[in-house]
């Protein structure tokens, strides 16, 4: 949301701003919009730390900013889809101000309180215990200090959590992204996390046993309203911890971090793990290699280059399972670099800075720690033209912009047919236009010589998709394939798709 497009100037991006880029999105051939948190908040993490479930936070606009959005992509037949924080609030919400005032405060039990705490861990480091002096007692904050988790194990909280989701479902929402939502702490504090070679093991922590009753909640009171849509957000990279989570009664998906961050290119190691998804989940995988918790897809995986970017393009929308494309993906936006601590954003990489400088590190290396874990490295403004501030306001940004943004721009991709711009609205064209491959089975599924090979069909028609990141080679096609992307002559790094 901060980074899209801004309509006033302030630096941030907001929902007027997005409203005035949707005709680009349907040319691109987008169905659906995920929205990262745009609830009021005091953005310790952008957003993450809600303070109030029902106010659009001012930086992004007004509610009549969001139904004006939300009507327009409708218009489009764009669906749009919210995150939503279920695991804790921002300190700065009224149930917080109300629960820390007294012990018998009827706000008490929304969050988890005790005498003395236990050896859990804040997912940014550090305890996730703090004092509170005004009543003595420490509080449970899985993240920051300043977003402490709700007690799911109170009814009230779940009477709460279901008003919320009734009233964005009553606006004309098409679903949510549920953010960490098998870190819900739905059966109290348990015991001590063991410790393993000197880290914890999060086995009390997180996926207690009633996080699957919460979510069968939230999924009844969706399924209420016709034809939504749940996204899980589950904080793991394994296959049988994420497939647990995704059934008709639980997550419509879960994306799927066994796939999507992989922290460095190994074409095995991605047809491995597309190979494990067909195997272990009854129904559709996500697809990305790109988020807002990521570094950039194309210098995480792609080595810079453009190409090879596009050939990983033409997996995820061509693959069995459901895509999705971080902004600035499509044009092949670079990471930036925090150069010093004013230009670190993110909470998690301050948090780490922080850490190191307290263990004695140098500032030197308490930054080098810091941008290890920072995650603004894929949150710079997207960039439209070359205009001052990338086009994507008028005077200034709440965070840096990447300065290769000169070439590197919607407007300046836009002129080469050759771009990876184009190579994005083509194959989003061809998904659109075949069923085959939005519904289609894997017939085949295969690798060798650094290329992964799939063959899916639907009804009577099935498509072929070779991605070759060995060397070049040429392909000899069936007598009746139609070529629909590519072409026989495999370059490294190209792709060919032909259907039969």
């Amino acid at each position: 949301m901060p980074s899209y497009a801004d309509s006033n100037g302030d630096g941030y991006g907001d929902f007027k701003g997005i409203t005035s880029k949707l005709d680009y999105l349907q040319d691109l051939g987008i169905k659906g919009i995920w929205l990262t948190p745009f609830l009021k908040s005091p953005k310790v993490d952008n957003g993450y730390d809600v303070a109030d479930y029902y106010q659009i936070d001012p930086t992004y606009g007004t509610k009549t900013d969001f139904d004006n959005f939300l009507k327009e992509a409708h218009k489009r037949n764009i669906k749009v889809i919210m995150d939503l924080v279920l695991n804790h609030t921002s300190t700065d919400c009224k149930w917080f101000q109300e629960a820390k005032k007294s012990k018998d405060n009827p706000y008490r039990d929304y969050y988890i309180w005790k005498d003395k705490p236990n050896n859990w861990e804040s997912f940014f480091g550090g305890t996730a215990w703090e004092m509170d002096t005004t009543t003595n007692q420490y509080y449970y904050h899985k993240f920051d200090i300043r977003m402490a988790d709700l007690n799911w194990s109170n009814p009230k909280v779940v009477d709460e959590v279901q008003k919320i989701l009734k009233f964005w479902l009553d606006a004309g929402i098409d679903g949510f992204r549920l953010d960490v939502i098998n870190f819900l702490t739905t059966d109290g504090i348990l015991a001590d996390n063991p410790i393993k070679d000197g880290s914890q093991q999060h086995l009390y922590d997180i996926d207690q046993e009633g996080v699957k009753e919460a979510m069968k909640m939230i999924k009844t009171t969706v399924n209420a309203f016709e034809n939504r849509f749940i996204v899980g957000e589950i904080g793991s990279d394994k296959i049988e911890v994420l497939k647990q989570y995704q059934s008709e009664e639980l997550l419509d998906v879960v994306f799927n971090f066994n796939f999507g961050s992989i922290p460095t290119f190994s074409a095995e190691r991605i047809f491995n793990e597309l190979q494990s998804m067909e195997k272990e989940m009854s129904s559709y995988p996500t697809l990305f290699f790109g988020s807002h918790d990521m570094p950039r897809m194309i210098d995480r995986l792609a080595d810079g280059n453009p190409e090879k970017a596009s050939a990983l393009a033409a997996l995820i929308f061509t693959a069995k399972g459901v895509p999705f494309v971080y902004y600035g993906e499509e044009i092949g936006m670079h990471n930036i670099l925090a150069e010093n601590l004013e230009e670190m954003k993110d909470i998690q990489g301050k948090t780490h800075y922080q850490l190191a400088l307290a263990k004695g590190k140098t500032p030197h290396e308490a930054l080098l720690e810091g941008n290890k874990n920072n995650r603004d490295k894929s949150r710079s403004p997207m960039q439209w033209d070359d205009s001052n501030f990338a086009g994507f306001s008028t005077e200034k940004t709440w965070i840096k912009i990447n300065p290769d943004y000169t070439v590197n721009n919607v407007e300046h991709l836009k002129k080469d047919k050759n771009s990876i711009f184009y190579k994005y609205k083509e194959l989003i064209a061809l998904r659109n236009k075949e069923k085959v491959l939005q519904y289609g089975t894997y017939d085949r599924l295969e690798y060798e010589d650094d290329q992964i090979l799939y063959t899916r069909s639907f009804g009577n028609e099935s498509i072929t998709v070779i991605i070759n990141f060995g060397s070049a080679v040429r392909i000899k096609l069936p007598k009746n394939a139609k070529v629909l992307l590519g072409n026989a002559e495999l370059t490294t790094n190209g792709f060919i798709i032909y259907k039969r």
